[in-house]
């Protein structure tokens, strides 16, 4: 079992930058790839960013490349989501992931573990 708690979102302006941080529980953290989805108001959860369980694969959604960077620190079971010139359609909640494996596209990245999810807004 896994357990994911999200931190750090909140309310911004355009521009602005927000770190968001999941912090996992159990011993095994390390061998769990790692990801951030979104939600909208009225709209499907989608797909951010995802780094594997070594840290030496990322991938991001287009919408999020060159703004948001995904991170890892093993030894603080923690994973972290970087976001730089924050826009107003980045508003959503957003959700940590974890998954046992690394599908080779994000439609079908099959997830294990949800975490709660911390609401971001950005303020035009």
């Amino acid at each position: 079992q896994v357990q994911l708690v999200e931190s750090g979102g909140g309310l911004v302006q355009a521009g602005d930058s927000l770190r968001l941080s999941c912090a996992a529980s159990g011993r095994t953290f390390s061998r769990y790839h790692m990801g951030w989805f979104r939600q909208a108001p009225g709209k499907e959860r989608e797909f951010v960013a995802r780094i594997s369980w070594s840290g030496g694969r990322t991938g991001y959604a287009d919408s999020v490349k060159g703004r948001f960077t995904i991170s890892r620190d093993s030894g603080k079971n923690t994973v972290y989501l970087q976001m730089n010139s924050l826009k107003p359609d980045d508003t959503a909640v957003y959700y940590c992931a974890a998954a046992q494996e690394y599908s080779s596209t994000y439609s079908n990245w099959k997830i294990n573990y949800w975490g709660q999810g911390t609401q971001v807004t950005v303020s035009s």
